[in-house]
């Protein structure tokens, strides 16, 4: 039958009336946990300014609503990919932790993911099982934060989760009644916040993740009971001073540390209490949240720290860290580098080589498949807070967006130095030699003059036909270039580097560096090869992580 004028057909067939609410729900299904998650990604969008600048704990960065809504997205988008068979609590909390962004984001994956566990494969769930997964969410919440403190975004989930339970323990089982009472003890908690951190009231603002996590659960009783809940604005913080910027007084500036954040593949339970041991001793707003994937179980790894290359490093001997960020913390301020400070900052194609070149004390910055921005080096330069400055491009392409980067710095204050290092093995030659205890000067020198003395090769695989300088090639085929010119052109990729190696070292060397790119299997017939043919040769063998099959450097 065709409905009436007036009226629409929703998606699962009941018939609404123009103007009036859809029909209350009684139970969370799929396809009412994707309107969620949907209208939880809207009213953060539409918020995202306001709750950036409410943003003053753990440090005033302003960046929790743009984090929250970001793991929001992740979360939606994963929800969007997943196959008919898999739960949608199940797709949405690993898009949440795989995708989460900051303190706020990654406690609000780890509240997503403690509703799915209570609630994945379970069936529609009802007001009884949605309270209960609350409280059991914000439970795993406080467990999952190294040092939590109250005022914050995990009050306000524990209040949700209690006034859902106490709704249902007075007899207000329905789903409606629940989601409601959730909501209403969030936002009760949120408003109490600033009588609970010393920094709110000073700032004169609730809790940043909290007003976040307030408007996540709004979002939830307009999805169940197809009413948006009434609530004033969230507040602003006040003007002080006639400055216009939200001057909080007598607040500390943050330290010199940085928020590091990345995942963490191939690592069992055992590992990661070791590694939570050791990043609570690093620094703090440690959260640590698991989340099993089809390749096995990842966990998104989140601290404040001032020795970020110790925090790498403790993944590196949890797991496999992938998918590393490093901000820094403190604010800048490009008028006042730290006289006496040298630093290197290194452009690198990969996690693995970015870890490599971190293990050495040198800033890296990660290059896309669309390269780097001259922004992109200069903030890593700023953040150094150095006075001198060594900037390695490592690939001729990207040479000008360092030395733009580079003049830009020495308006700033800082003397920058750009060493043209064509190839990541160039630039751990030039580390290597790296003094800081030289005048700047003579340690520039130094540095080119090592990379200039390492022969530099790689081994990659043709995209498109194309003349070389050893020949037509088409896509597919394999080639072999030393020092930027095509040398050698085969079907096999072993093969290739075997015959590049060759000739690299027909003119010499005593110490080859080998970086190999996704296939280890590779890298073990170069080393084979080395080892058979050329057995007075060093051989020094890293697994870059880049998507190039082989980089060789002879010295």
């Amino acid at each position: 039958m065709s409905p009436r004028p007036g009226t629409a057909v929703a998606g699962n067939g009941t018939v609404v009336v123009r103007g009036y609410p859809p029909p209350v729900l009684q139970a969370l299904d799929d396809a009412a946990v994707g309107q969620w998650c949907r209208t939880a990604v809207a009213a953060l969008s539409g918020a995202r300014d306001r709750i950036d600048e409410l943003n003053v704990f753990p440090v005033p960065d302003g960046d929790t609503g743009t984090n929250l809504l970001l793991t929001a997205q992740a979360a939606v988008a994963a929800l969007e990919a997943a196959g008919p068979a898999e739960s949608a609590w199940t797709a949405l909390s690993r898009g949440a932790v795989l995708g989460a962004r900051g303190n706020s984001g990654t406690i609000l994956a780890q509240l997503l993911r403690g509703l799915s566990d209570s609630l994945a494969g379970a069936g529609p769930a009802d007001g009884p099982a949605l309270a209960a997964a609350l409280q059991q969410a914000a439970d795993g919440a406080y467990s999952a934060v190294a040092d939590p403190e109250e005022g914050t975004f995990l009050t306000v989930a524990r209040a949700g989760a209690e006034a859902a339970c106490a709704a249902v323990t007075a007899g207000g089982t329905a789903l409606a009644d629940v989601v409601t009472a959730a909501a209403d003890g969030a936002r009760a908690a949120l408003e109490a916040t600033p009588g609970q951190l010393d920094v709110l009231r000073t700032a004169g603002v609730v809790d940043a993740g909290g007003a976040g996590l307030s408007l996540v659960l709004d979002a939830l009783v307009t999805t169940v009971t197809g009413v948006e809940p009434a609530r004033p604005p969230l507040h602003r913080r006040p003007q002080r001073g006639g400055h216009g910027h939200g001057h909080v007084p007598h607040q500390p500036p943050p330290g010199p540390g940085s928020e590091v954040q990345y995942l963490l593949a191939d690592a069992d339970e055992a590992a990661v209490a070791v590694l939570h041991r050791r990043l609570a001793a690093l620094g703090d707003s440690l959260v640590v949240v698991g989340v099993d994937t089809p390749t096995g179980r990842q966990w998104n790894v989140h601290v404040h720290t001032s020795d970020v290359g110790a925090a790498i490093e403790a993944g590196i001997e949890a797991g496999r860290p992938h998918g590393i960020s490093v901000t820094p913390l403190a604010p800048v301020r490009p008028a006042e580098p730290v006289p006496g400070r040298r630093a290197v900052v290194a452009v690198v194609p990969g996690d693995g080589l970015a870890l490599l070149f971190a293990g050495e004390g040198v800033r890296a910055v990660t290059c896309g498949p669309d390269g780097v921005t001259e922004d992109q080096v200069l903030a890593e330069v700023v953040a150094s807070a150095a006075a001198e400055v060594v900037l390695l491009p490592n690939d001729p392409a990207l040479t000008p967006a360092a030395s733009r980067a580079a003049e830009r710095a020495r308006e700033l204050g800082r003397d920058v130095a750009v060493v043209p290092t064509r190839s990541p093995v160039q630039g751990l030659a030039a580390v290597a030699v790296a003094d800081p205890g030289r005048r700047f000067g003579d340690d520039v020198i130094g540095m080119a003059e090592a990379a200039a003395a390492t022969r530099w090769a790689e081994v990659a695989v043709a995209e498109q036909e194309a003349l070389t300088s050893a020949g037509p090639c088409r896509p597919g085929d394999v080639l072999g270039s030393a020092e930027g010119d095509v040398v050698v052109i085969g079907a096999d990729l072993a093969a290739v580097a075997c015959d590049l190696l060759d000739r690299l070292l027909s003119a010499g060397g005593e110490m080859a560096t080998v970086l190999v790119g996704p296939d280890p299997a590779l890298g073990d017939a170069a080393c084979a090869h080395l080892a058979a043919a050329h057995p007075t040769v060093e051989v020094v063998r890293y697994e870059s992580g880049a998507a190039v099959p082989l980089q060789i450097g002879v010295e």
